[in-house]
């Protein structure tokens, strides 16, 4: 009896054990084998690498902005850019004349 009592504390482990090594199996029966995930990914990989690769080229070679005009070094040329995008995309066009341009249709 006392074995059955210390199988009946432990329950909810063995269940749990059970449940993730018959996944564990389940997955590595039936997932598809590394070659195959290689081959079916290789274009994306080899487009990526060749990405990263010229933007590193560009950054190596290119000179940066001697002027002071382009971006202020306390980022406030950027602040004032990011609030540009955002009025214009906050801005763009409201409600209402999407509703006008809607029923309006000559």
């Amino acid at each position: 009896m006392e074995f059955r009592e210390k199988l009946l504390k432990f329950k909810f482990h063995i269940v749990f054990a059970f449940v993730f090594s018959l996944l564990t199996v389940a997955l590595v029966t039936y997932s598809p084998g590394f070659l195959t995930v290689v081959t079916y990914f290789w274009p994306l990989v080899l487009s990526t690498a060749l990405f990263l690769a010229a933007v590193f080229f560009f950054a190596r070679t290119s000179d940066l902005p001697t002027s002071s005009s382009t971006i202020s070094g306390d980022g406030s040329g950027l602040i004032v850019a990011a609030e540009g995008i955002l009025d214009y995309v906050v801005g763009g066009q409201h409600e209402e004349t999407l509703f006008d341009s809607f029923t309006k249709l000559d």
